[in-house]
């Protein structure tokens, strides 16, 4: 990824997370956490990567509730960029905290059994 497009995923990382935290209202949308951007070398796409503070089993409504309002967000992204044409939103769910947490429980389980 060139200078250019991690500058731009760095805006647009903390302005989505701005937006998502004042600005939406939806209250199916939940606490979200932007963890990561990607964007294309053409700034055309930006993929969203998210996790969700609650209930990991609710993902999947939140991030219909984000679809729902990817329109909204993207509009108001578009004020605060300074780029010809504001890229398409692709939100994806972060499944890495979780995947994380389960690889922490398996060590701290190997280690209690090897302490017996």
């Amino acid at each position: 990824m060139s200078i250019k497009n991690e500058r731009i995923a760095s805006i647009i990382r903390k302005n989505v997370s701005s937006i998502l935290q004042y600005e939406i209202t939806n209250k199916q949308v939940g606490f979200v956490t932007v963890t990561d951007v990607e964007v294309t070398n053409d700034l055309s796409f930006a993929k969203i990567y998210v996790t969700f503070l609650d209930d990991e089993k609710h993902h999947k409504t939140h991030m219909e509730a984000l679809e729902n309002v990817k329109g909204l967000i993207r509009s108001k992204l578009s004020r605060t960029l300074s780029t010809r044409k504001c890229p398409e939103l692709i939100f994806c769910y972060d499944n890495s905290l979780a995947t994380g947490n389960r690889i922490e429980s398996i060590i701290n389980d190997l280690n209690s059994k090897a302490d017996k």
